[in-house]
């Protein structure tokens, strides 16, 4: 399977990009924490929401556009903060910008991230984008990155609260999967198995940590990033310091990580103008709910008050709208995307958000509407996740 036309399903990605992408950094994306209960639920859910088919329904115009953090989106999906998508294919958050840009719908850089906020920004010709922000212990660190995506444009700030502390995460350890990553004989011998993905890695100068290095006093490369990386994620982090950013922060400020209605809540408060439910793709807290057994409730406690969206299991078109039937007004897709980049590069991404596309115009007319904005928990036949 190596053409587009050969790609029919989301799968159908994942299995060409394990095939091309070496083993350390593919497993980086495809798995979760410790038992990956939590990551396994996330997708296994879904399966568990039954539609209502409606016939004898006028389908014939559809409409999947709506508008996501005030900005119009060809669909209710954005592209999520991964890190090290330059690692699953060469300048991989550049190939990933530019195909979410051409398709309509945002693009979310990470932190640790390969390709820099001004890379980026230089490559798909200012077009916007948002940026996700970990909180590190180094402050003034964490004040230059909302300064370097404002100075590139970045319309909305996405501010990731569930990662004070890395959890464990079996097949990264068993990989060496570090910063720098370990390069054993074992995973020299799988690089050279990839040879599409060394030719393109040799090709880039991008291969570092494009947010970090030099941007850090005394961290100027991989061998000093060790060391700093380490002892930056902030245990300390709490809702002063989400109310400091906010002050800082002119632009949209979104709060990934939310389970809890409580924190819902507290994000309501905190002047935050979106919120997602999200348990970083189950690599995390091993044993959370999924993600959308934890959305109905929080979207009926504050989806009046503040813009719910969620990650964490989309695996289709068919997800995206129970998603939005359960109170998302948006999704965020991560794995999918890189999926399609790792098999195919900027191709592979714009297949995946075809892919998406149609099964979710597909399925809405099936269960006969006609606007992604009207869609409600009427498409679904119980039991459906609780909404309390």
């Amino acid at each position: 399977m190596s053409s587009l036309s050969d790609i029919n399903e989301i799968e159908d990605l994942r299995r060409l990009a394990r095939q091309r992408v070496p083993r350390m950094f593919y497993e980086y994306a495809d798995s979760g924490s410790w038992t990956e209960s939590t990551y396994r639920a996330n997708q296994r859910e879904f399966g568990n929401i039954l539609l209502r088919q409606r016939v004898a329904v006028n389908i014939g115009e559809r409409r999947l556009a709506t508008r996501m953090l005030g900005q119009d989106v060809a669909m209710p999906v954005a592209i999520a903060p991964t890190g090290l998508a330059g690692m699953q294919h060469a300048d991989g958050e550049i190939l990933a910008a530019r195909a979410a840009r051409d398709f309509g719908v945002p693009f979310t850089l990470s932190t640790v991230s390969i390709c820099s906020i001004e890379d980026v920004a230089e490559a798909t010709g200012g077009h916007p984008f948002w940026f996700q922000l970990y909180v590190m212990r180094d402050r003034a660190f964490v004040e230059r990155l909302m300064d370097r995506a404002r100075a590139a444009g970045c319309p909305a700030l996405v501010l990731t609260l569930d990662l004070p502390v890395s959890a464990q995460r079996h097949k990264d350890l068993r990989n060496g999967l570090s910063a720098p990553p370990r390069l054993t004989p074992w995973n020299l011998l799988n690089m050279m198995g990839k040879p599409r993905w060394c030719l393109g890695m040799l090709g880039t100068r991008r291969r570092t940590f494009g947010n970090i290095i030099g941007h850090v006093r005394g961290v100027d490369d991989m061998s000093s990033l060790a060391d700093w990386s380490s002892r930056q994620y902030d245990p300390t982090l709490d809702w002063d310091d989400v109310a400091w950013i906010r002050r800082r922060w002119p632009g949209k400020l979104v709060l990934k990580g939310i389970q809890d209605v409580e924190d819902a809540r507290l994000a309501c408060q905190s002047g935050a103008d979106a919120l997602i439910v999200s348990n970083h793709g189950g690599r995390q807290l091993d044993g959370a709910p999924a993600s959308i057994r934890a959305l109905p409730a929080i979207a009926q406690a504050v989806g009046e008050r503040i813009e719910v969206h969620m990650d964490g299991g989309i695996r289709s078109g068919q997800d995206v709208l129970k998603a939005v039937a359960l109170g998302a007004r948006g999704v965020y897709i991560g794995r999918p995307m890189l999926y399609g980049l790792g098999a195919m590069g900027q191709a592979g991404v714009t297949r995946a958000l075809e892919i998406i596309r149609k099964e979710l115009d597909l399925t809405m007319a099936f269960c006969g509407h006609t606007d992604i904005r009207a869609v409600g928990t009427d498409i679904l036949l119980p039991p459906h996740p609780p909404a309390s």
